[in-house]
């Protein structure tokens, strides 16, 4: 009964370790998925044409959610 339990116990605790790397895995790729973003320049410091127009499509969504929030007809 005891090896039963402490082999149950030895495969939640690896379950449990696995997903806890891929949860980690998960966030490194998502941090790196934003400095992505922000990181394209074109001249030492201004973003480039597809990272403004990325940007700016975003705000555009942002508006439009914003205003069916606010029952707003568009």
């Amino acid at each position: 009964m005891a090896t039963a339990s402490l082999a149950g116990l030895g495969m939640v605790t690896a379950a449990g370790l696995s997903g806890w790397r891929s949860w980690l895995s998960l966030k490194r790729e998502e941090l790196h998925g934003h400095q992505a973003l922000n990181a394209p320049t074109t001249d030492g410091g201004a973003p480039s044409v597809a990272s403004r127009i990325e940007l700016a499509d975003l705000k555009e969504r942002m508006r439009k959610l914003e205003a069916i929030a606010a029952g707003v007809d568009l």
